[in-house]
């Protein structure tokens, strides 16, 4: 879709690197934030564990979480409940993701969507997982989670890694809650950049997954990790809070492709990203020398 009726000039390729250490302009927790969850913590915990190896009062107010099995004898059902524990799970998980997007309820950028309700239900279908409004009302959530995916995850997991199983489950859901409380720009914001923002979440709590790496090959907006670890290169360039505003960003308008980034970052997006390309073509030049 075209917005503009002339293209501007192309500039010239601006390569910003990440400073020595990470500036943050968010407001200060009023109370001790929940930590994210750590894969290197002792494989000695019980998978019931929560994602969080220690338990703070819980800071957003949740909305009403429900869990259906529509499979009740599929095998990764039984895998389900001996992986993780859902009723501490599935609030932990949802604290990580309010976190990360809005920081603290005391936060002036505190404005989630109404979400009201979320069920998880656990079925067998194409796919891995997908989140949806309910007929009733939309703010009523419905999240998919594919039995297959699970049992999947489990025969192709060696049996050394005893935590694969349950680190996939708690990302597929982390990823899946972003689509509860993220906003989408009235509905006009391109996939990549929804399914990025999920993906950006699930990868800054410690839970990508084995096959996850930086491809730059592609465009910006390929979604998912492509496009969450050109986030996370954003949030480094630009300091802590900098997805988070754009999440922000994304509540009061439509988006509109130049003026969102320019707006947000004085350059457009197209250069954000060749400034990745270049930054991530400098780090695999840096770690080729090293290894010599």
């Amino acid at each position: 879709m075209t917005f503009y009726e002339q293209t501007p000039a192309p500039r010239p390729t601006t390569i910003l690197e990440p400073p020595t250490s990470r500036p943050s302009d968010a407001p200060t927790a009023s109370q001790t934030p929940i930590p994210i969850h750590n894969k290197s913590s002792s494989s000695s915990s019980s998978p019931n564990d929560s994602p969080t190896a220690t338990t703070y009062p819980k800071l957003f107010p949740l909305p009403t979480l429900r869990l259906e099995i529509r499979h009740l004898t599929h095998p990764a059902s039984t895998l389900f409940f001996t992986s993780i524990n859902p009723s501490t799970i599935l609030p932990d998980c949802l604290q990580n993701v309010l976190r990360l997007l809005y920081h603290t309820p005391q936060s002036h950028q505190f404005n989630p969507p109404p979400t009201r309700s979320v069920t998880l239900i656990l079925r067998d279908m194409d796919g891995v997982a997908y989140t949806t409004g309910t007929d009733l009302d939309h703010d009523h959530k419905e999240i998919h989670f594919n039995l297959n995916h699970i049992a999947n995850t489990a025969s192709r997991s060696p049996s050394s890694n005893s935590t694969r199983v349950r680190d996939e489950i708690i990302g597929v859901i982390t990823h899946e809650l972003v689509h509860c409380y993220q906003w989408d720009a009235k509905h006009s914001c391109p996939g990549g950049l929804i399914e990025g923002i999920a993906d950006w979440v699930r990868l800054n709590c410690d839970l990508s997954p084995p096959h996850w790496k930086k491809e730059v090959d592609g465009a910006w907006d390929r979604g998912y990790q492509h496009t969450a670890y050109f986030l996370q290169y954003l949030e480094d360039i630009f300091g802590s809070g900098t997805i988070r505003r754009l999440n922000e960003k994304l509540r009061h308008h439509k988006y509109h492709k130049d003026s969102f980034w320019e707006e947000q970052f004085g350059l457009g997006v197209e250069e954000l990203y060749e400034g990745y390309v270049q930054h991530h073509k400098e780090e695999e030049r840096n770690k080729k020398k090293q290894d010599l």
